[in-house]
């Protein structure tokens, strides 16, 4: 028996330590400039992985204390958990599926339409715009490209962000001028497309009113959620794994004490 306590405890212990990977991926997302704007997954990630800590440590102590009670609620929360977090990946998953930045001529980077993105994805961060777009004027995600890019050509073949291409520039479509990353010369005659006009050589405006923007907030959110999502994909294998070996651990170690209360009742009569 005491050789199966200490067993279900190491396992159990083990499902507490790839919580930790779990919270990392949230600390991670926190801690990019764009997800700190739109705060959308950062914090359920870490919520699901600091639980996860929690049920896990429960786990822990349940078996290396002989509290089956305790462990019995650790096998019931950590299912529950389980199946929260493989929700939580396949979620991430279908949000993120699909969009895609589009070629242009002669350039490196792609532009971005709003229209390829998820329609949730879409409508949260149009419904947060007012907040999202001051967050991003403050972060200097487009005034560090004038540092870098001096030239028109060396700019046109940059391999800028997705935020940087929709917010930071006009499309390429409307045929502006480059004289730095952040300040272009109007065409004569302004395409069809409405973000044409919404473009301002103002520092504080450039392209935060534009839909590429949004579509281009919109790709990068996909590009770290997926990243994200495939250390979720991870843990979630792992915890699946050693889940079931706890499952059969407990079921052993009560196997055990049955019959050693069996033979002890035998020798005792």
């Amino acid at each position: 028996m005491a050789l199966n306590s200490r067993l279900v405890a190491g396992i159990h212990f083990a499902a507490t330590l790839f919580s930790v990977p779990v919270i990392s991926a949230g600390i991670w997302l926190a801690m990019q400039a764009d997800n700190a704007c739109v705060k959308l997954l950062q914090w359920p990630v870490i919520a699901v992985g600091v639980v996860l800590l929690l049920v896990g440590l429960a786990g822990f102590v349940g078996a290396l204390w002989r509290l089956p009670y305790l462990v019995l609620f650790y096998l019931t929360a950590m299912l529950v958990m389980i199946l929260v977090l493989a929700g939580l990946v396949v979620f991430i998953f279908v949000v993120t599926a699909g969009g895609s930045g589009r070629p242009e001529p002669n350039r490196v980077y792609r532009e971005y339409r709003l229209e390829d993105y998820s329609g949730w994805l879409r409508r949260k961060v149009e419904d947060r715009w007012a907040r999202i777009r001051s967050c991003l004027g403050s972060t200097g995600i487009c005034a560090e490209m004038n540092q870098t890019y001096h030239l028109a050509q060396e700019f046109f073949y940059a391999d800028i962000s997705p935020l940087q291409s929709g917010c930071c520039k006009p499309p390429t479509e409307c045929g502006y001028t480059f004289v730095t990353p952040t300040y272009w010369i109007s065409p004569i005659s302004v395409a069809a497309n409405s973000d044409c006009a919404r473009w301002s050589n103002e520092e504080t405006e450039l392209c935060y009113a534009c839909d590429s923007c949004k579509a281009g907030l919109i790709a990068n959110l996909d590009k770290e959620w997926r990243r994200a999502d495939l250390i979720l994909v991870v843990a979630l294998a792992v915890l699946v794994l050693v889940y079931v070996m706890g499952c059969y651990a407990f079921r052993a170690s009560k196997t055990d004490e049955i019959f050693r209360r069996y033979k002890q009742g035998y020798h005792g009569s």
